[in-house]
């Protein structure tokens, strides 16, 4: 029998995300210019399937070629008379909806594999029996020799995503390991090369290692283009191990990216955007992570625009090494009301950060406002879909030009929602307060962690000629008190440095100041909370956040001793830091549920969390900012390592606690995202009930133009890179 955390439940939660009153309200202008850059969102959001698994690209086709000749409802009546069930056919329209919703076959919140809840011979028969199959019966055949294999593998590597001998990933070729990861990233920090839209292969011949660094983009040409100063393509030694840097990764798809950002460019509402799309234009065309950085500026400075968005090469959470990002963009609509609380957060924040638990030296050195919006999302194509963000991810940025952050509403109020009889692990009496305060309270956490969060502390740098960003003859170790010892140097980032860790320890810093400051009594007033209300918000946030440690375990691999998801590895650390301060501030146990069946009980206690709480998260705190801004990356490790170590020793035995969180998990909600279709003149919004046939249909009907073309580009993409997976 399969492990039910190997295949989505035929009852999984699937929301259609609102935003037809948001999308109504706007200008004819700003339809236009929502709709040009959603598709170019949508289009670059395929990337993901090939930076996913070998086979989420294949699959995908065969989906498509399945539900673009019948719907799902006429799909049912072939897989009866094909001899499935009712339940095999639910689960069917349900793997291809997680396939959709995820873009690949491994959960985007955890890197799991997941696979068809259905024998393969069920499966088979139903593709066999289909219309598609009927018209194209070799096309279709091939398609599934292709994928089947690893459609339903659960061999120990394939069952989630990982580097070399620990899981899968297609940013490497599949003989690369963590050392071939470290040389590449050194390579690149030599010639002040981003990773964040490349991918590593690794040839071998005669015993000797080459390796080919290949950029997404437009264009495959080798030269400098119109408006670079010199190309960054070409052969190099590094090492003594030759390099070849090439463009036109994903080169089909870059080239629709691009084609979507121009036209919108003609309905850009101000300079700032349409200098902004001129330089993701580039970006994409040519390969540049450069003139994405510079097209970010622009957005900075858009400020409170009606239509927000970002598109790129985002997130590395998902990069084993941790430096390469995920392709993902958003298209959403500001929510005015709520909006006006973030924008006082805003106006707050420069009292809040002296509040930080780190001396002045280590906070930047003039906070700058950013934009903080809550947004209805329109679109959001990736791999999944936040409740907030803090954007661009570029530390020299970050450090000196700003940021923006958003809370994403419509996300936020569907996704978000607990039911009490599936409410695991807490207290009967702790369940009501719970649902009650679980929305608002997670509404002040997402503001604190993404504006004070990942918007507060400085990293110490010295540049390329010396200079030194802080005073190194007087600045000190708050934990040691002596003076500085290490800094970034040159290229060096957050993320080249820490690499492997980086990603969840900057959201364990950031969760831990949303912790800390939530206990500010003018913060609770600045979303409407006060008295009694406030400490219910106070309460229930940080009930949830231990709750969420306790349920982190679910993305903890025993096997390679590694975590799946950066924000529950996270939270994990947090639980651990609260149960190590004692005096009974956290009280975590192992009983027996009412089923008869294992189950575990955490309370906190709220009279302790202002005292014993408070310390303990401001000692952490510190450690964490210092750290990172002193680029210890070995102290960083030992201590954030020795946190996330999940054991069977000890007062908790959290391996046991393990199986107990997978008995009782819940899976994850999906969302089912509305189109925007031109006619005539005028943008439609086409919105879709919340089911997995909901889901299935958004997606058929989103790649309409030119269907069988684009299908032939995947298919081609993943040809191409197949002989490096083996």
């Amino acid at each position: 029998m399969v492990d039910s955390q190997y295949y989505l439940p035929n009852d999984i939660g699937i929301s259609a995300l609102d935003c037809g009153e948001a999308f109504r309200l706007l200008s004819p202008r700003e339809k236009k210019y929502a709709h040009f850059l959603s598709r170019a969102a949508w289009y670059g959001g395929l990337v993901v399937l090939l930076q996913t698994s070998p086979e989420s690209a294949n699959i995908f086709v065969l989906l498509q070629k399945l539900f673009r000749k019948q719907t799902p409802t006429e799909l049912e009546q072939v897989a009866t008379a094909a001899g499935l069930s009712p339940e095999e056919y639910q689960a069917f329209l349900v793997f291809a909806a997680g396939l959709y919703a995820n873009m690949g076959n491994y959960k985007s919140f955890g890197d799991t594999k997941f696979i068809p809840n259905l024998p393969k011979d069920k499966l088979k028969a139903l593709v066999w029996a289909s219309k598609a199959f009927k018209e194209q019966a070799s096309e279709m055949e091939v398609l599934w020799d292709k994928c089947s294999c690893l459609l339903f593998s659960l061999e120990d590597r394939q069952k989630q995503l990982g580097l070399g001998s620990k899981g899968i990933t297609t940013y490497f070729s599949g003989n690369c390991g963590l050392e071939d990861a470290e040389l590449a990233q050194r390579f690149l920090d030599s010639k002040n090369l981003s990773a964040y839209n490349t991918r590593l292969f690794k040839k071998e011949s005669g015993g000797k290692a080459s390796y080919e660094v290949r950029l997404a983009s437009a264009v495959h040409k080798e030269c400098a283009m119109d408006g670079e100063g010199e190309s960054r393509c070409g052969s190099f030694t590094f090492e003594e191990h030759e390099f070849t840097v090439k463009r036109g990764d994903y080169a089909h798809l870059m080239e629709k990216v691009s084609h979507y950002i121009k036209q919108a460019q003609a309905c850009a509402a101000n300079e700032n955007q349409r200098r902004m799309l001129e330089e993701y234009e580039r970006s994409f065309t040519l390969g540049s992570v450069d003139a994405h950085k510079e097209g970010s500026r622009y957005w900075i400075k858009d400020k409170g625009p009606i239509v927000e968005s970002y598109i790129g090469f985002i997130e590395s959470y998902r990069d084993p090494f941790g430096s390469r990002g995920e392709f993902e963009g958003f298209v959403a609509v500001v929510n005015k009301a709520m909006s006006e609380r973030f924008a006082r957060l805003v106006s707050s924040a420069e009292v809040l950060l002296p509040e930080l638990p780190w001396p002045q030296e280590y906070e930047k050195d003039t906070f700058l406002k950013p934009d903080f919006t809550s947004l209805d999302v329109l679109t959001f194509a990736g791999s999944g879909i936040p409740a907030g963000i803090n954007i661009p991810n570029y530390d020299d940025i970050r450090q000196s030009e700003g940021f923006k952050n958003v809370s994403l509403g419509n996300v936020l109020a569907v996704a978000y929602a607990t039911q009490k009889d599936k409410l695991t692990f807490l207290e009967e009496e702790d369940k009501d307060a719970y649902i009650k305060w679980k929305g608002p309270s997670f509404e002040v956490q997402v503001g604190l962690h993404e504006l004070l969060g990942h918007g507060s502390g400085k990293l110490f740098v010295q540049d390329d000629k010396g200079k030194f960003n802080f005073n190194k003859e007087k600045v000190t170790n708050p934990e040691t008190g002596e003076l500085v010892a290490s800094w970034y140097r040159g290229s060096e980032t957050w993320d080249s440095k820490f690499s492997t860790i980086a990603s969840s320890y900057e959201e364990c810093r950031a969760e831990c100041v949303g912790l800390y400051l939530c206990l500010n009594k003018p913060v609770l007033s600045i979303f409407g909370h006060e008295g009694e209300d406030a400490e219910e918000i106070v309460y229930v946030n940080w009930l949830n956040m231990v709750r969420a440690g306790l349920l982190g375990l679910e993305f903890y691999t025993p096997e390679s001793k590694s975590w799946r998801q950066a924000h529950m590895q996270a939270r994990f650390v947090i639980l651990r830091v609260l149960l190590e301060a004692g005096e009974g501030l956290v009280k975590l146990e192992e009983v027996t549920g009412p089923d008869g069946r294992p189950d575990a009980r955490i309370t906190l206690d709220r009279s302790k969390i202002h005292s014993v709480g408070k310390s303990a998260i401001q000692r952490f705190l510190c450690k964490l900012q210092v750290l990172k801004s002193t680029a210890d990356v070995a102290g960083g490790r030992a201590l954030y390592e020795g946190y996330s170590a999940v054991s069977d020793s000890g007062t908790h035995n959290f391996m046991r606690l393990r199986e107990t969180v997978l008995l009782r998990k819940e899976a994850r909600k999906m969302f089912v995202q509305a189109n925007t279709v031109i006619n005539g003149e005028n943008v439609e919004l086409v919105e879709y009930e919340g089911s997995a046939a909901g889901l299935i249909r958004s997606f058929v009907e989103r790649f309409q133009d030119n269907a069988a073309g684009l299908e032939a580009h995947l298919l081609e993409m993943a040809k191409r890179d197949s002989p490096y997976w083996c």
